[in-house]
């Protein structure tokens, strides 16, 4: 009977010890490979042109209500897309609308935005000025941005990417498509 009993409670110290406790483990994500930041023009039959990374394509735009060089970059590799709608300016009440339209479609994002940053956009000499528009949090839409020469001529951005926002997980891509996007505002120019 004591051996039994000395059996068992060996038995039971040894089962119950000799377990790691249980923890689960972090949600695991792909890793990612950046490419080398190279760029191309853009001088298609718009009226202005830029530089986009050789990694990204340009498509037109073939959704219901596009006009002619409402264009998309695709950053197929990171599952998401610069959207560029351009229109022509015919009044200042028009350009009105259209700034005022810029502020609303970017501050839409209030909801899931934990801030909504504004930056000054100006290059007097190649007559280029617009805003840019900093979403964080997990708001579908992390940059957005308008260009115009203030008499002709608006451009309208917006990148998003396609899947659900988490900001915690596509952080470091945003970062690296943000740098795109600047190269390609910083580049842009109106076409004479």
């Amino acid at each position: 009977m004591k051996k039994a009993a000395f059996s068992l409670i060996i038995l039971v110290i040894s089962a119950c010890g000799g377990q790691p406790d249980y923890s689960p483990k972090p949600r695991g994500y792909f890793r990612i490979v950046y490419p080398k930041k190279e760029y191309q023009a853009y001088t298609e039959g718009c009226p202005f042109t830029f530089d986009y990374p050789k990694y990204s394509s340009i498509e037109p735009d073939k959704s219901r209500g596009a006009m002619p060089c409402w264009q998309n970059i695709q950053f197929t590799q990171f599952n998401a897309t610069l959207h560029l709608s351009y229109q022509p300016v015919t009044s200042q009440k028009e350009f009105n609308e259209l700034i005022e339209d810029a502020h609303k479609l970017s501050f839409k994002h209030t909801v899931k935005a934990t801030s909504i940053d504004e930056g000054v956009i100006a290059y007097p000499a190649k007559k280029v000025y617009g805003i840019y528009y900093t979403i964080d949090g997990n708001a579908a839409s992390s940059a957005q941005f308008f260009l115009t020469d203030s008499t002709k001529h608006y451009l309208r951005g917006a990148l998003y990417f396609n899947s659900e926002p988490r900001l915690d997980s596509i952080q470091p891509v945003l970062d690296f498509l943000k740098k795109d996007v600047d190269v390609m505002i910083k580049t842009f120019k109106w076409k004479q």
